[in-house]
């Protein structure tokens, strides 16, 4: 019987050493790569591929007319990009899922003050003055009426109280001023924080209602006369509007979790609200013009100075009252098809290892900034790749366009698509590379999980600034320091969140400009764009060279250009700082500390190893390599996610609590010192070492991922 088994045995090794064999013969007939890929990237970013035209051409196509998610308009922006992607040779579908989405029904707004000085209601039109030299002023009337996206329907009423930008920080200053919040309608500004988090601060702090409005000084620029406004500049008029998304959550609000696809599970309107992602008063944005009105009849103490408005206006004071405020909202829900566009140039050498592009393409109005500046840089590119495979260029890794849906509601369509997608991303994502406003203005800015910190700079090193053609992007991102500011992606306002902080894939996203004035209103248009934003197309043009270089040289480099040495060093810092804001020596960080050394050594390792590799013909070793420098990611996040959060399963990089738009690194350690440090019970403070320890546990992961060996 023993002699039976030894001969199968000997069996079995003999077919596998067949089998090894021919899958050794099948290796040498692995398909050809160019040997100076190189030579492809400094011809995509040379002046003989890009032309000022191709941008300017696509964006006033994309922004004719407004284009708001679930809307035929946006059906046909739909499209125009998965038509234009088809001329350029890429292998393009549309992927549709059925979401739940709000518009507006009816809303009003009035304002009743005491007498004798006031004896009479004031309304507010709620409406955005259309100006004729724009050339977007005939298809104005299809403008949606100002509202925000998932608004709790509902009439409210109540003295004024205003509460500067509504953070947490500014209702806790309202307290100890002695200001009563319940009952009352919190005025706030715009700014610093999501305006999903200013609405969910005002209804724990008690409010009946919350109007949100654009400050004069930080959108209108304390302009004393219409001469500095729009349309004669780039400041938001006296009727400008903001409007945006309430949704605290990602992805469709019925699928939490899960892709809403025909027939799936989905949550009542009930369950919805339990959750507690979406807002449980009314509310309305109003104008900048609105707001100083509301703020003239306030009472009660004067503001601090970092709470006042332009020097001209009214002097803002804190109420409540004796303005009354009386707002009336109604909105819609309803089931609607959202389309994700999907365009694919497949790898000639490992067709299964993705490196993604990716921007949305839905809008408030016409989104000329926000976000199809990013539409037409990404349609640039596909037109230079299509120009390069025609000179002989072949992709060593698949390169996937993307063109997101819904993402002014709530980052749904590309959530959606991570959701229906999660296990091929998990094992076979690269990279994702993110836009969303591509152009606002001058001056450079990048963000990215940090094993991507040093492509980023190699590649800013090639491009030419737009704006200054005797220096390089870096030259002006980098200025007088000796090192560029790289942000991270922990916020949640853009489609990079469902890839990093919910699968742990290494991704990017940059812009050129910042904040602009004429965010989320009608006058985000091509107009403003060709005018103030962008006169020459210049920025799209370097926005579509950087990001298509980062694109391909992540789909093209034998080895994956990742260095997590710099991730060592960020989470080190992050640690150090963390450890500083915990009094005493309530929390042991040792281990954390420990686990990020491990870390170092890995990444060390790693890079030794791929210098020892370079030039080498062993291709399963470089690719076995390259697995390990794209799993080490995903070996941030924990199956758990993060305390009261679970979708959020990067335990490195998340929004903050209270607010959406706010990166955090180590999210789940931060909220639980803030909450310990307002409990200071001895139970809280061990919920921060807990915390702790998983951050250390999935950091000793992401090592041994790294380091390719087996404990």
């Amino acid at each position: 019987m023993v002699r039976l088994v030894v001969s199968v045995f000997l069996s079995i090794l003999a077919a596998a050493a067949v089998s090894t064999t021919t899958a050794t013969r099948r290796r040498t007939s692995y398909p050809s790569f160019p040997e100076r890929p190189s030579h492809y990237h400094s011809l995509f970013v040379s002046a003989a591929l890009s032309d000022n035209s191709t941008a300017a051409r696509h964006l006033h196509a994309l922004t004719r007319v407004p284009h708001v998610a679930g809307t035929p308009a946006n059906a046909e922006t739909a499209a125009y990009v998965l038509s234009a992607l088809a001329s350029y040779s890429v292998q393009s579908r549309l992927t549709t899922y059925e979401v739940l989405l709000t518009y507006p029904i009816s809303r009003s707004l009035s304002l009743t003050r005491p007498p004798p000085e006031y004896p009479h209601e004031t309304a507010f039109s709620l409406r955005q003055e259309i100006y004729e030299v724009d050339h977007s002023s005939d298809v104005a009337d299809q403008v949606l009426p100002t509202f925000h996206g998932y608004a709790k329907s509902g009439v409210a009423a109540g003295p004024a109280v205003y509460a500067n930008y509504g953070r947490v920080e500014d209702f806790e200053a309202l307290k100890a001023m002695g200001v009563t919040v319940n009952g009352s309608m919190v005025v706030a500004k715009y700014g610093r924080i999501f305006r999903g988090d200013i609405v969910r601060n005002a209804y724990e702090a008690g409010a009946a209602g919350a109007v949100i409005f654009t400050d004069r000084k930080d959108y209108g620029g304390c302009a004393g006369n219409e001469s500095q406004w729009f349309p004669r500049d780039k400041w938001m008029p006296p009727s400008g509007v903001q409007v945006g998304s309430l949704y605290n959550g990602k992805g469709d609000p019925t699928t939490p979790g899960w892709p809403s696809t025909g027939g799936c599970e989905r949550l009542s309107e009930a369950e919805i609200e339990e959750g507690g992602n979406v807002p449980l008063i009314p509310s309305l944005p109003i104008s900048w013009a609105d707001g100083e009105t509301i703020m003239r009849t306030l009472g009660g103490d004067v503001a601090a100075s970092d709470w006042q408005g332009c020097q001209d206006g009214p002097r803002y004071r804190v109420g409540p009252g004796p303005g009354v405020l009386n707002l009336s909202y109604f909105g819609e829900q309803k089931i609607v098809a959202i389309e994700n566009v999907i365009g694919v140039i497949e790898g000639a050498v490992e067709p299964d290892r993705y490196v993604l592009l990716g921007n949305h393409r839905d809008a408030w109005t016409f989104g000329a900034v926000d976000p199809n500046s990013g539409t037409a840089a990404l349609l640039e590119i596909a037109e230079r790749l299509e120009k390069l495979r025609k000179r002989g260029w072949k992709p060593r890794r698949t390169i996937i366009f993307c063109s997101w849906d819904a993402e002014e509601y709530g980052l749904i369509g590309s959530t959606e698509w991570v959701e229906d997608n999660r296990e091929m991303l998990a094992s076979r994502a690269v990279a994702y590379l993110n836009v969303d406003v591509a152009v606002s203005g001058a001056g450079f800015h990048a963000a990215s999980t940090p094993q991507l910190d040093r492509l980023w700079i190699e590649a800013a090193q090639q491009v030419v600034d737009p704006d200054n053609s005797s220096q390089s992007i870096y030259d002006s991102w980098v200025g007088a320091g000796s090192y560029p500011s790289i942000d991270r992606l922990g916020g949640g306002g853009s489609d990079f969140a469902a890839f990093v902080q919910h699968v742990g894939i290494p991704s990017t996203n940059f812009y050129f400009g910042g904040a602009y004035p004429v965010y989320h209103t009608m006058y985000d248009d091509y107009f403003w764009m060709e005018k103030f934003g962008d006169p020459m197309f210049q920025r799209h043009v370097a926005a579509a060279s950087i990001w298509g270089l980062m694109a391909l040289r992540l789909a093209d480099e034998e080895f994956l250009p990742f260095d997590y040495l710099d991730y060592a060093s960020e989470l080190e810092k992050t640690a150090q700082e963390l450890q500083e804001k915990v009094p005493g020596k309530k929390v042991d960080f040792d281990p954390l500390f420990k686990s990020i050394e491990e870390l170092r050594k890995a990444a060390e390792k790693v890079n030794m190893e791929k210098k020892a590799m370079a030039g080498s013909r062993g291709w399963l070793k470089v690719r076995g390599l390259n697995d390990r420098l794209m799993m080490a990611e995903r070996a941030f996040t924990d199956r758990d996610g993060l305390p009261g959060r679970p979708w959020y399963k990067h335990l490195i990089y998340a929004p903050s609590k209270h607010d959406n738009y706010g990166s955090k690194s180590f999210p789940g350690v931060s909220d639980a010192i803030e909450d310990a440090k307002t409990s200071n019970k001895t139970e809280s403070w061990k919920t921060v070492q807990h915390e702790v320890w998983r951050v250390t546990r999935v950091i000793r992961q992401a090592s041994l991922v790294l380091d390719g060996q087996l404990t």
